[in-house]
C-alpha cells in the first residue's frame, strides 16, 4: 500500500478529497533550489476549475510549507507541503457510498483497503489529490529550468477537436506560451472550439476526454536506463498515476506503425559540436535513455466517470445490482485541468532521473 514514487528524488502523496488536507512530501533535492511560493500558486491556479467546464468546487489552495525551505530555497531535507480542503460537501456522496461508481475505483479500493477508505468524493483516489502533485512539481520544475530544462503541455485533442501540434522551429515560443496560458492549447480558435464541446456535454449531464501532448526541451543526452528503469518506463509510470491516463505514447508512435523502417528511423547528423536528429520519431528517446532531442509524447485522458446519466452498477455492501446517478459537482472534462499535472510529475520523474545520472547535488549547482 505505497504511495510513494521515485528513488534518487522521490514524492509521497498523502489525504483523501474530504478530509482536513491533502499534501505532498518531495525527499532528495538538491538544497539551494529556489521554492518561488508565487510560482507555485501560479501552478496550482492552472488546475483549479473555471467556469461551466468544470466543477463547482471552489477549492483556494492556501498552501502550507511545513518543512524542507528556508529563506525562499530547498535545505536538503524532506520538503512537506500541505493544502487544507475548504469547500467540500460530503453529504453529497452519503446515498452513494455503496454504489461502485462506473469508472471510478469505488469497487477497486473497497476491495483492496477491505471496505475502510474513505468514499467521500473518492477519497485517496481522487483528482483532488494532484493539488499536492502540482505544488511538488512547481518545486521540481524550478529545479529543471535553473538546468535550462523546460517542459509544456497542451490539449492536442479533445471531443473531436485538434490542436496545432508543437512547432519544431517554434517548440521553445510554444513552450513559453504555454506557461502563461489559462486553456492549454496553442490554437486559440481551437481552445474555444474544445470549451464550446465541454460546455454541451455538460449540458447533457455527460462528460467527454481528449489526448495530452507533453514537450520537454533542453534534457541532456544520456538520461535513462536500459531495460526496466527506461526513461520511457519511468515516465509512463509516472503518467499513469495521474487519475483517467488510459495510454501514454512516444514521439506519436500509434500514429507511425505503419510506416517502414526507412522511414521511421531519424536519421543522425552533426550541429557544429552536438549530435542531431533530422527527424524526432523516437520522441527524444534511444534505448531507453535520452538522446538530446526534445523528448515529445501523448497521454490518452479518459472521458470523466462521474456522470449525471443514469447507469447500471452494484451495491457493494449488500451484493446486488443497482443504478446510479451521480449527483453533486464534478468536471465535464478534466483534460484542461490535468495538463499542469502532466508537467508536474514529468518534472519529479526528470528531476529523479537526472539525479541519478549526475548525482543529487547537480539540480542544486
Amino acid at each position: 500500500m505505497k504511495n510513494t514514487f521515485g528513488t534518487g528524488v522521490s514524492v509521497t502523496l498523502f489525504g483523501e478529497s474530504h478530509g482536513p488536507a491533502v499534501g505532498a512530501v518531495l525527499d532528495g533535492l538538491a538544497p539551494g533550489i529556489p521554492v518561488d511560493r508565487d510560482f507555485i500558486a501560479l501552478q496550482l491556479a492552472k488546475r483549479r476549475p473555471a467556469g461551466n467546464i468544470s466543477t463547482d468546487r471552489a477549492e483556494p489552495d492556501p498552501f502550507e510549507i511545513l518543512s524542507g525551505a528556508y529563506g525562499g530555497r530547498t535545505t536538503g531535507t524532506p520538503l512537506c507541503i500541505v493544502i487544507p480542503n475548504k469547500d467540500v460537501r460530503s453529504g453529497d456522496y452519503e446515498a452513494i457510498k455503496d454504489l461502485a461508481r462506473p469508472g471510478h475505483a469505488d469497487y477497486t479500493g473497497y476491495v483492496k483497503y477491505r471496505g475502510f477508505a474513505d468514499p467521500r468524493g473518492g477519497g485517496h483516489f481522487s483528482g483532488r489529490i494532484t493539488a499536492a502533485l502540482t505544488a511538488a512539481g512547481a518545486v521540481a520544475i524550478s529545479a529543471l529550468r535553473g538546468k535550462g530544462i523546460v517542459t509544456g503541455t497542451h490539449i492536442a485533442g479533445c471531443g473531436g477537436v485538434g490542436d496545432r501540434p508543437f512547432s519544431e522551429d517554434g517548440l521553445k515560443e510554444d513552450l513559453e506560451a504555454l506557461s502563461s496560458a489559462d486553456f492549454p492549447v496553442l490554437d486559440m480558435d481551437a481552445g474555444e472550439r474544445m470549451r464550446d464541446v465541454i460546455a454541451a456535454a455538460a449540458e447533457e449531464g455527460d462528460s467527454v476526454g481528449g489526448i495530452l501532448e507533453t514537450a520537454v526541451l533542453g534534457l541532456p543526452a544520456g538520461v535513462g536506463e536500459p531495460w526496466f528503469d527506461t526513461l520511457e518506463g519511468l515516465l509512463a509510470h509516472g503518467l499513469f498515476s495521474i487519475p483517467g491516463v488510459k495510454g501514454v505514447d512516444f514521439g506519436g508512435a500509434f500514429d507511425k506503425t505503419d510506416l517502414k523502417g526507412s522511414q521511421y528511423n531519424d536519421a543522425f547528423y552533426m550541429d557544429g559540436d552536438t549530435v542531431r536528429t533530422r527527424t524526432n520519431n523516437s520522441g527524444g528517446i534511444n534505448g531507453g535513455i535520452s538522446n538530446g532531442m526534445p523528448l515529445v509524447f501523448r497521454c490518452a485522458v479518459k472521458p470523466t466517470s462521474s456522470i449525471r446519466k443514469t447507469q447500471e452498477t452494484v451495491d457493494m455492501k449488500e451484493g446486488r445490482d443497482a443504478e446510479i446517478s451521480v449527483s453533486g459537482r464534478h468536471d465535464p472534462a478534466i483534460i484542461h485541468r490535468a495538463a499542469v499535472v502532466a508537467d508536474s510529475i514529468v518534472a519529479i520523474v526528470l528531476c529523479d532521473a537526472l539525479a541519478q545520472r549526475f548525482g543529487t547535488g547537480w539540480l542544486g549547482e
